[in-house]
């Protein structure tokens, strides 16, 4: 059996009379309600949204990140090979206009080269000479590199100084003429007299 709460025991004598029949109403339409009903038991345990909902997002943003590694992943491989084949044509590696083997004549017949000639820029066509087997010369004296026309020395395309017998060399030189076909090159060295274009120390393989 349950007890229906007193009034007085509840609000005992200390209040006003006014504050005493404000309560008192109160009071008596909450016994007039009742109790509120007993909660089901499907509610009994509310349903954890917040944590599904922290859960879900944790796998989404796991999902996006592995879903972007994995993008990236393939961008790095893909701009690596691309590098590697020479990023299109733009930058593959430049070919020589002309190239050309150098063997030494009577003069250094242990004396060896290669003559490479560039696309012209602005009139002026690049060289790189590599050469071995030139001997350092007297009084700081030069070597020579001829363009040759019509079986003759034609045109300085510069000088450098021998390194040694043994050791390698390799100088960048510049054409600044228009080249005709069956232009070739020589390397000559000063005679004693100190004449132009010197003796003939290294002269194409074909020649």
């Amino acid at each position: 059996m349950t007890h229906e709460p007193n009034f007085d025991e509840l609000i005992g004598t200390e209040a006003t009379s006014e504050e005493r029949e404000r309560l008192h109403h109160a009071h008596d339409l909450l016994v007039q309600a009742g109790p509120p009903p007993e909660l089901p038991p499907s509610l009994q345990k509310a349903p954890s949204f917040g944590v599904f909902s922290l859960h879900q997002r944790r796998v989404v943003k796991r999902r996006a990140l592995v879903l972007l590694a994995a993008a990236l992943s393939v961008a790095v491989v893909f701009f690596a090979g691309y590098a590697v084949r020479g990023g299109g044509s733009s930058a593959k590696a430049p070919h020589p206009v002309v190239a050309l083997s150098l063997k030494g004549t009577s003069a250094l017949p242990q004396a060896q080269a290669t003559l490479q000639v560039w696309k012209a820029r602005d009139g002026n066509w690049p060289m790189t000479l590599s050469v071995v087997g030139l001997p350092k010369l007297a009084n700081h004296g030069y070597y020579e590199v001829y363009l040759v026309r019509n079986g003759h020395p034609w045109g300085l395309c510069g000088s450098f100084r021998g390194a040694g017998s043994s050791t390698a060399l390799t100088v960048t030189l510049n054409a600044p003429y228009s080249l005709h076909k069956g232009d070739s090159w020589v390397v000559t060295r000063p005679t004693a007299s100190g004449s132009e274009p010197g003796r003939t120390v290294l002269s194409p393989v074909s020649a």
